[in-house]
């Protein structure tokens, strides 16, 4: 018997009615009284409308039929009916909640199999409290586990993963916040569904008593009967917005973290929603036939929304020809220019125009994929905007909605995945943006870069960062690195240091890269079996590339952009100094082109020891992840880096810069070898930064094929690097924002993928 660390919810149940909950608030028992007496009881309606206040003779006429069904007979008395009332709220119309329950002699078999079958999150558990024997009874899909006697009489159900905080238009419900209000809506119960039912601890405290942990699964079936409901307060509604979602759209950490993170935080009880353009015609997004007008630059725009509901995450996509035109087959699939590192000329608007349908979608879209959810999201919001690409987000939310009563308690967090892209423009574009030019001020910043223009420019990044209420990075160490200096800080260092900001490190989808389970490799293994499976996945490797398949030489490997950022040049420059080493290497990317030539040199120079894939190939990357010894990360700087995180996964240690999310996650002989700091300028190789690499390489090369190296593949695969931690640190920093009625959720189990729903059906 233990007790857990989250929150019970308080529900007292009216069986065959619907129930109203509220979050945090002690039900006090007052007086017995007979149901057919009171004048008047508060019932919710449905998602959309206010409750329905009904006589009690209307009440118990709905609860004699429900016993009808279940067979029970049921005779209302005095000793059989308990009320209570919602106590230490601010309580607006109606002045107290009235609760019902009927005495548990009569409901024991009936609740038996409703009551436990809710379609409950992973981490809820059922308790009943006999307003009679006061005795609790604990609930589990195979029925009642055993009664203790307590000194209460009230039915609580604990199902916290319910909350939804969208006000009704009449009704502000009851509450322990000022002002909040909480969402009714109606859940049909399930005959049998897929449930893990734990212990957890009540907000009340002569309720917080220990509760039998019971995890049991069965698959759920839905029946039509929907009369016991349950409403229940509890995470926030938040809206991830971003010019990439993996696995639709990706071209590098900000689409995986849109695409890992949501899921994350869905199973920590908040309800979630993504928000990125519709690239190309996914055939797993489904149109929802809503569609909006929208002003962008002198022209009105018609956007319209589709939608997938997967792993607990509402996926919406901004349907547009700005951006379906850049679809696969016509510009090669690139999102932001034809060319890596050009620009459409029209990505300003693309933008405006993703930020002003991001504002739209939470209060237009009613969804209904959800168990726990319905209806739109509403107003109280916590916007997470994504790099530049999103930066207008806080800007338009002000001026087009707030200033006219609209999302007044929304909040903004803006993150920065990368610095380098900051989405600087002409001056005089600011006129296409349709905003006042009080904000003028956050966007006006000067450099001495000639792209687009010299001089004077607007930048996107600046703004997004002075406008939303926080900001946050995706490492510690990549957000002390941003105020240390105009070199890393990209010239926003200043800005930042007045805002403050915060960094979490990300994590990754351990259900896509888990070898274990990786279709794409020759043996599957674990932290057990790596040692005698890394041979047979090397071979397979080396064959694949076409080297001299020899297991016992080491093999390093390259995966990522070539391009300056991600040290490409500076490794092509490195490996001739090194090849002469009883080695192998073997690189993955796609980049610039001037880098692929000079990889594609490298290859017809060592024929035996090098080899350069410059496609984009999955399979390949999942085997050089299972058959390499060694990553080699060689970033001028990373502001987290994924593959490091990937490759520990997978038992392999790197040799990494000590720069950004690099210094949070890869330890010096434990889990990698360090290179030391690398400069930021793009313009040259610096020769130090070369000699760096050539030495780290020596190093590792000796340390290879000792216990030690062993060892260090132990301690890669020791790792955590799910979601789960990071999205509870998420968590806490969105709570930070202060928004009203906002709450912690519980911590629950990320919902696993689906075969194949990782991967996008373009």
């Amino acid at each position: 018997m233990t007790e857990s660390k989250a929150d019970k919810i308080m529900v007292a149940d009216t069986v065959g009615v619907e129930v109203i909950s509220t979050a945090g608030v002690e039900l006090s028992n007052t007086t017995e009284m007979e149901l057919a007496n009171t004048a008047e009881v508060v019932v919710p309606n449905d998602t959309h409308s206010p409750p329905r206040i009904d006589s009690g003779k209307e009440i118990l006429t709905e609860l004699r039929k429900e016993f009808a069904v279940s067979g029970k007979e049921f005779q209302p008395s005095s000793s059989a009916i308990t009320k209570g009332t919602v106590t230490g709220a601010k309580v607006k119309k109606p002045k107290a909640v009235s609760m019902y329950q009927v005495d548990g002699d009569l409901l024991n078999s009936f609740l038996s199999e409703t009551l436990c079958n809710l379609p409950m999150h992973p981490t809820s558990h059922v308790e009943v409290c006999w307003a009679k024997q006061y005795k609790t009874t604990q609930y589990s899909s195979s029925g009642p586990s055993g009664s203790e006697d307590i000194p209460m009489a009230m039915a609580v159900v604990t199902a916290s993963h319910f909350i939804a905080k969208t006000p009704w238009s009449r009704y502000n419900g009851a509450s322990d916040l000022e002002g909040s209000a909480f969402q009714i809506r109606r859940i049909p119960y399930l005959s049998s569904h897929a449930n893990t039912f734990e212990g957890l601890r009540s907000r009340n405290q002569m309720n917080s008593r220990p509760m039998q942990s019971t995890r049991q699964v069965r698959k759920g079936i839905q029946h039509a009967n929907p009369r016991l409901s349950v409403i229940c307060a509890s995470g926030m509604n938040l809206i991830f917005v971003g010019a990439e979602v993996a696995p639709w759209s990706k071209t590098g950490g900000l689409g995986d973290v849109l695409g890992g993170l949501p899921p994350a935080m869905a199973a920590n009880g908040h309800r979630v929603m993504t928000i990125a353009p519709r690239y190309d015609q996914y055939k797993d997004g489904w149109d929802t036939s809503v569609s909006v007008k929208l002003k962008v630059g002198d022209r009105i725009e018609t956007v319209r929304f589709f939608h997938s509901y997967k792993r607990g995450v509402d996926r919406v996509f901004v349907d547009h020809p700005l951006f379906l035109a850049k679809v696969w087959g016509k510009t090669g699939g690139k999102i932001y220019g034809p060319v890596t590192g050009t620009d459409y000329e029209d990505n300003q608007l693309r933008f405006c125009l993703l930020c002003l349908a991001a504002l739209e979608a939470p209060r237009v879209l009613n969804l209904n994929n959800s168990k726990y959810h319905s209806g739109p999201y509403g107003e109280d919001v916590v916007f997470v905007a994504n790099d530049w690409h999103t930066s207008l987000l806080p800007c338009y939310l002000k001026t087009m909605y707030q200033a006219h009563g609209i999302y007044k308690n929304a909040k903004v967090a803006f993150c920065i995945h990368n610095i380098a892209y900051q989405g600087r423009f002409a001056f005089e574009d600011f006129s296409r943006l349709n905003l006042p030019d009080t904000f003028k001020s956050s966007f006006d910043f000067i450099d001495g870069y000639d792209k687009p223009t010299k001089g004077r420019k607007i930048n996107w990044m600046k703004a997004g960062i002075i406008e939303s209420n926080r900001v946050l990075t995706v490492s510690p160490y990549y957000a002390k690195e941003l105020v240390s200096g105009i070199d890393k800080g990209v010239e926003l260092d200043n800005i930042l240091r007045l805002k403050t900001i915060c960094g979490i490190v990300n994590g990754m989808d351990i259900n896509e890269w888990n070898p274990s389970t990786d279709k794409y490799i020759t043996a599957n293994y674990d932290a057990t079996t790596v040692m005698e499976a890394k041979p047979l996945n090397k071979e397979a490797l080396q064959a694949e590339v076409g080297l001299p398949v020899n297991s016992k030489i080491p093999v390093i490997a390259f995966i990522g952009r070539l391009e300056e950022q991600k040290g490409s040049d500076i490794l092509a420059e490195a490996i001739p100094k090194f090849i002469d080493q009883d080695v192998q290497v073997i690189v993955l990317g796609t980049g610039k082109k001037k880098l692929e030539r000079q990889l594609a040199l490298l290859e017809d120079k060592f024929p035996d020891k090098f080899r350069a894939h410059m496609k984009f190939n999955v399979p390949l990357a999942h085997g050089i992840m299972a058959g390499a010894d060694i990553l080699i990360i060689p970033s001028r700087f990373e502001p987290c880096g994924l593959i490091q995180l990937q490759g520990m996964r997978y038992g392999i240690p790197s040799m990494c810069t000590t720069t950004g999310g690099l210094v949070d996650t890869v330890k010096e002989g434990i889990t990698g070898f360090h290179m030391g700091p690398f400069s930021v300028e793009c313009d040259f190789v610096d020769k130090a930064d070369v000699l760096k690499i050539v030495e780290t390489v020596k190093r590792a090369l000796m340390v290879y094929g000792t216990p030690a190296f062993e060892e260090m593949i132990q301690n890669c695969m020791a790792q955590d690097h799910s979601w789960k931690g990071p999205a509870k640190e998420w968590e806490k920093f969105l709570l930070s924002l202060g928004l009203e009625g906002g709450e912690a959720g519980i911590e629950g189990e990320e919902v696993a993928p689906l075969a194949m729903e990782n991967v996008a059906t373009p």
